[in-house]
């Protein structure tokens, strides 16, 4: 999602620099995130599939507000044979996160 953001000027902040074997984001990694999101007013922390949250949910109980909603990009990097059969698709998840990012960016 690098080169999306890059490419429509999107700008971003995250809890790792690129492809991190990191499981734990630093404390103040995580203060910076929670400020970031109060300070941008922002209604929604982005994940990508198979996040299990918890760095999100971490961010959002240090905000001020506590409410934001956890929205998850999906990047294709984890489909199965299994998924395949089921019907998804490379256009079908672009779609779903176009919907994503709109409902992020809104």
């Amino acid at each position: 999602f690098r080169y999306l953001a890059d490419d429509y000027g999107l700008k971003y902040y995250a809890a790792f620099v690129g492809c991190s074997a990191e499981s734990e984001a630093s404390f103040e990694t995580v203060i910076f995130l929670a400020k970031k999101v109060d300070e941008l007013g922002l209604g929604s922390v982005l994940t990508i599939e198979n996040s299990n949250g918890k760095i999100a949910r971490t961010v959002i109980q240090n905000t001020s507000k506590k409410n934001q909603k956890i929205l998850k990009m999906d990047s294709l990097q984890s489909v199965n044979q299994k998924d395949i059969k089921g019907g998804k698709n490379y256009l079908g998840t672009m779609t779903e996160n176009l919907s994503v990012l709109k409902e992020a960016l809104n």
